[in-house]
């Protein structure tokens, strides 16, 4: 066991022996202090220089980006507004005068449900119809029954 140890030991300084190479006795560099510390400062001051540049690349990128995002924003919400205006079609501007021919008829008022029948209507379109007609017809409850509604003419 001792001769193993012993091998191993002279093994390992034999490997350090060939791969080591000694440090050489002579100074490579040799600096005062007042040099050392002018070297330091110039490395900060170019560091904080070169800092400073990206940040203020930084900020301006933000900037483009803040104008192109604000821009865009507007945008979308103009065709939000332009998409939210309902025109009625052809179809539905006939179906919208014979609606208002048909409360005219009846003094002004009618059940929806009543209407919707007679002009034939799906509750769907109907509710389109109406719906694209609020600046002339106006749907309120019935007073005797809440779940009943009235058209009303404007």
């Amino acid at each position: 066991m001792i001769e193993v140890t012993t091998a191993i030991n002279s093994f390992a300084s034999q490997a350090m022996q060939t791969d080591f190479v000694p440090p050489s006795e002579e100074a490579v560099f040799v600096l005062t202090s007042s040099e050392l510390q002018v070297t330091i400062k110039r490395s900060i001051q170019e560091a904080t220089a070169s800092l400073l540049q990206e940040i203020e690349d930084l900020r301006a990128r933000q900037d483009r980006d803040y104008e192109r995002f604000s821009g865009d924003i507007c945008d979308h919400g103009q065709r939000l507004m332009k998409l939210e205006k309902i025109k009625p079609q052809p179809l539905q501007r006939d179906r919208a005068d014979i609606l208002r021919a048909l409360l005219a008829a009846n003094g002004g008022k009618m059940l929806a449900k009543d209407a919707r029948q007679k002009m034939h209507l799906s509750k769907q379109l109907f509710s389109m119809l109406v719906a694209s007609m609020g600046d002339y017809i106006e749907m309120r409850p019935l007073h005797i029954d809440n779940r009943k509604k009235v058209l009303v003419l404007k």
